[in-house]
C-alpha cells in the first residue's frame, strides 16, 4: 500500500512511524515548513516534499493530517491535482463532507489518542475510526486502519464529533487541571510527581467503575469546612474560580 502523509504534526508523525514499523513506509511526507518535511522523513526514510506541486499522483492513500483551519485548504490543494487514490483525514472534529468535491474517494481515519512527538505510543491498542464516502473506499481504510491499530470501529461524521468533545473533557480539560495542580505545588515549592501514583489511581479506578462510581473528594462528600478553607488558600482568582465552578458541579452530580 503506497501511502503519502500530507503533514507532519503529532499526529502525522505517529501514524508516520507506525506505518514504517508495519512495513508501510509513506513515500512521501509534505509539509508546508522544509525542516518539519525532513525531519519526519528522516525519520521514516520518505522524501520530504514541502510544495503540493511535488506530490506524487499515483498513491493508494493520501493521509491529511493537519490543523482543522488549515483541513479544506489543503485538500482542495490536492483535489487540483489528477489522483486517484483514496483521500483521507485524520481529524475527530470535522466532518467526513470537507473533502466532498476534492477528490472521488475520499475518508476519514480517527485515531483517538493525544499524540506529542517526543513520547511514543503502542499503536497497536488505540481505538481507530473510520468513514468513507463509499463502500469499498472504506473496505480499503479500514485495511489501512488495521494496519495502524487492533481497533477499528465504523462511527459517522455525527458520532465521531461528538466522541471528540467527550475526549476534550477526558483528556484536554484534565490535562490542564493536573497543570493547575502543578502550578500550585511550584509556587510552594513542591514536585509534581507526588500527585502521579493519585493521577494513576483515578485513571485506572475507571476500568472498573462507572465515573460517577469513582468520584471522591470534599465536593463529592459536600464537606463546606474542607471547601471553605482551599479556597480561603487559594489567592490566585482564576484557579478559586475553576475550584468553585468544579466544586459545584461534582455536588450537582452527587
Amino acid at each position: 500500500m503506497n501511502v503519502i502523509m500530507i503533514g507532519a504534526g503529532n499526529v502525522a508523525t505517529h501514524i508516520a512511524l507506525r506505518l514504517k514499523e508495519k512495513g508501510h513506509t509513506p513515500i512521501q511526507v509534505w509539509s508546508r515548513t522544509k525542516e518539519s518535511a525532513k525531519t519526519l522523513a528522516e525519520q521514516t526514510g520518505s522524501r520530504p516534499v514541502t510544495s503540493i506541486d511535488d506530490i506524487r499522483t499515483d498513491a493508494d492513500i493520501y493521509i491529511i493530517s493537519v490543523k482543522d483551519d488549515a483541513l479544506q485548504d489543503v485538500a482542495k490543494q490536492l483535489g487540483e491535482k489528477p489522483i486517484n487514490g483514496i483521500v483521507i483525514h485524520t481529524a475527530g472534529s470535522m466532518a467526513m463532507d470537507v473533502l466532498e468535491g476534492s477528490c472521488k474517494h475520499y475518508g476519514v481515519l480517527y485515531p483517538m489518542q493525544t499524540f506529542s512527538k517526543a513520547k511514543t505510543v503502542d499503536f497497536g491498542r488505540i481505538p481507530c475510526f473510520v468513514e468513507a464516502s463509499d463502500e469499498e473506499t472504506k473496505r480499503t481504510v479500514r485495511e489501512l486502519a488495521e494496519i495502524l491499530s487492533d481497533h477499528v470501529y465504523e462511527m459517522n461524521s455525527e458520532e465521531r464529533q461528538w466522541l471528540h468533545v467527550a475526549a476534550v473533557f477526558a483528556c484536554n480539560f484534565a490535562n490542564c487541571c493536573f497543570g493547575m495542580a502543578d502550578d500550585i505545588l511550584r509556587k510552594h515549592g513542591l514536585d509534581f510527581g507526588v500527585m502521579l501514583p493519585l493521577v494513576e489511581e483515578t485513571v485506572s479506578k475507571l476500568r472498573t467503575l462507572k465515573p460517577s462510581e469513582a468520584q471522591t473528594g470534599p465536593a463529592r462528600r459536600k464537606d463546606m469546612n474542607v471547601i471553605n478553607k482551599h479556597l480561603d488558600m487559594l489567592k490566585d482568582q482564576k484557579e478559586k474560580d475553576v475550584y468553585r465552578m468544579m466544586t459545584e458541579e461534582i455536588m450537582k452530580r452527587s
